[in-house]
């Protein structure tokens, strides 16, 4: 037996195994494969065990999972002139297999490299205010005009987003510049509302505070000059029935009693200070009245006493004469009705001026 016959054995082996394998193809289940054989597109592989001609066969396996591809940051120059540093992030996936391994060469670089272009296109064409405003606008017009160029290479664009957007440093100070400016502009335009607005009240409260003084002030003199003529009133009312009640008691004194009255009069005018005494009647008649009673006289005149039943006749019954006299707690009652109308009355006109105020 040939010693060469074993070594023959083992290669034969070792090519057969060799041979299953490589016609063996196993693709997981987020893959499918691009199957070429002799440099001739065959078929997809799908996900599990796919079996093809051993040797002379190739099979590209494409991931279908969503990637994510960073676009490098670069320097666009915007509409106004302000140089800006851009940046953003693609997630892409791969629908069609074919496509992306026949169509391009590396469809992940070719898709970072379009959206490089892009984005400086459509950022040279906005306004650095704009861009700063308008990134959600970007991010889809973005991921729009990527995905309708790259659908001929079998990727569809998911989505895109701008990262990050970085003004040269000169720019920044200008910006914060202007920021400050404008906070400066609306704190004076502020101040000065609040001023306004402090001034206007003010001169609204000055306002009702001397409308309020002014209607106290006519309150007060009203009420003080209801409280005099009603003093006035009692008062006059007070001396009209003393006379009265004066003249009901002397309609019962006789010529004796009048003389004695007159007596007392005249001790009291006596003890007085003044050097001058002036009488409301003839003195002569009052000494005679006197003398009369003291009997200097033969014949004193005699007068009968009125009863009760006369003096009713001559002037009246008693109260008649003296009329409803009001009690102390009548009259206080009066007056607490009219300064409790009077306080109503102001509060009805203030509460329809508060409301008059909210309204305007």
């Amino acid at each position: 037996m040939s010693p060469f016959i074993p070594i023959l054995a083992i290669i034969l082996l070792v090519a057969a195994v060799i041979s299953v394998l490589s016609g063996v193809k196993i693709v997981q289940p987020y893959e499918q494969a691009v199957y070429m054989r002799l440099g001739k597109y065959v078929r997809i592989l799908n996900q599990g065990l796919n079996v093809v001609c051993p040797l002379v066969n190739q099979v590209v396996k494409m991931d279908l999972r969503t990637q994510v591809l960073d676009v490098p940051s670069q320097e666009v120059i915007t509409k106004d002139n302000s140089p800006v540093n851009v940046d953003a992030i693609v997630y892409i996936k791969v629908t069609d297999p074919k496509n992306a391994f026949f169509e391009v060469t590396d469809y992940r670089t070719a898709t970072v490299y379009l959206a490089q272009t892009t984005l400086r296109s459509i950022i040279g064409e906005m306004e650095l205010d704009q861009i700063l405003s308008n990134r959600e606008k970007i991010n889809v017009q973005l991921r729009d005009i990527l995905d309708e160029s790259t659908d001929k290479w079998g990727v569809k664009i998911e989505t895109v987003e701008i990262r990050e957007v970085d003004p040269a440093q000169r720019v920044k100070e200008s910006m914060e510049e202007q920021t400050s400016a404008e906070r400066r502009r609306r704190a004076a335009i502020l101040e000065a509302d609040g001023k306004k607005t402090a001034a206007v009240l003010e001169a609204e409260g000055k306002k009702n505070s001397m409308i309020l003084e002014a209607e106290g002030k006519k309150k007060s003199v009203i009420l003080e000059a209801e409280g005099k003529r009603l003093a006035t009133i009692l008062e006059a009312q007070g001396e009209a029935q003393k006379l009265r009640l004066t003249s009901v008691g002397a309609s019962s004194l006789d010529s004796k009693a009048l003389a004695v009255l007159s007596m007392e009069t005249l001790k009291s005018v006596g003890d007085g200070q003044s050097s001058k005494i002036y009488f409301p009647m003839e003195l002569t008649k009052i000494v005679d009245g006197i003398s009369s009673y003291m009997g200097a006289s033969n014949e004193v005149p005699e007068r009968e006493v009125a009863d009760r039943t006369d003096i009713e006749d001559a002037v009246g019954r008693p109260e008649d004469v003296l009329g409803p006299i009001p009690t102390p707690e009548e009259i206080r009652s009066a007056i607490d009705a009219d300064v409790s109308k009077d306080v109503s009355d102001k509060s009805a006109e203030d509460a329809k001026k508060a409301k008059e105020d909210s309204e305007a």
